[in-house]
């Protein structure tokens, strides 16, 4: 059967994440698009798989999905189609067709994802949807330093929220940057792989340090300890977006 890829953008606010669940409880994006695929594949079930398991409330610009259709379709046709039985909250930027041992998960070498944070004393209701919110003014040189803490090949398991199936926490993140414009905070991470609510937790560690409610130092040993209750809270899931998502060289080659 041919295979595909796609690309996606959805805002996450009305979904429980992307994963569908064991027992149907709500809307989640990997079961409304094989929904629509289903359409198109004469009400067979199209298996999905996701590169990144975003979380509820947590949106998309880049996330990538791969699956097989019984049926011969152009990537345009196929894009042109889902967005035709996709509901108005997601949609298909990209499709190509990819060689039958491309896994949107297993195959990504690294993904990029934002965090956009509003800071004041009230934040414009435009701005509830996409981004958290907090209502101190942050020290902008303590972030910055505390973000870096983040660079390298650590293990995250203070940052890990209970309920993930992961075999290690160690994971290795090449860029980790906080920039400040106004009073919005946007922060940047890449890593080949993240863990459940692990970018909302740096944004909370971040947080606390911005604020002041506990020093850097104090952080560093709460990273290191590995013990999730030594460190502070996650970030809302609204702030946060999976903008990219890559893949090496051979996987990036797509059929005609």
């Amino acid at each position: 059967m041919p295979h595909y890829r796609i690309t996606l953008a959805y805002d996450g606010t009305d979904f429980l994440g992307w994963q569908v669940q064991r027992r149907d409880t709500g809307r989640t994006v990997q079961g409304t698009l094989e929904a629509a695929l289903a359409r198109l594949a004469g009400g067979r079930r199209v298996a999905v798989a996701g590169a990144g398991r975003t979380d509820a409330g947590v949106h998309a610009v880049g996330q990538v999905a791969s699956f097989e259709l019984p049926r011969e379709l152009k990537p345009g046709e196929v894009m042109a189609a889902l967005n035709g039985l996709l509901p108005a909250d997601v949609r298909v930027l990209a499709a190509a067709r990819t060689p039958p041992g491309f896994h949107a998960r297993r195959g990504a070498t690294s993904k990029l994802y934002r965090y956009v944070l509003d800071c004041g004393e009230a934040q414009l209701p435009q701005r509830r949807r996409f981004a958290g919110w907090v209502p101190w003014p942050l020290d902008e040189h303590r972030v910055k330093r505390a973000a870096a803490l983040f660079v390298g090949r650590h293990d995250f398991a203070s940052l890990a929220s209970s309920g993930g199936s992961v075999k290690t926490t160690v994971r290795t993140v090449s860029r980790s940057e906080a920039r400040f414009s106004g009073a919005e905070l946007a922060y940047e991470v890449e890593a080949d792989g993240f863990l459940r609510k692990m970018v909302r937790s740096m944004v909370g560690g971040l947080i606390a340090v911005g604020r002041g409610a506990i020093g850097e130092e104090e952080l560093a040993r709460a990273f290191e300890k590995r013990d999730r209750r030594a460190w502070p809270a996650p970030a809302a899931a609204c702030g946060l977006t999976l903008v990219r998502v890559d893949y090496p060289p051979e996987a990036e080659a797509v059929l005609p």
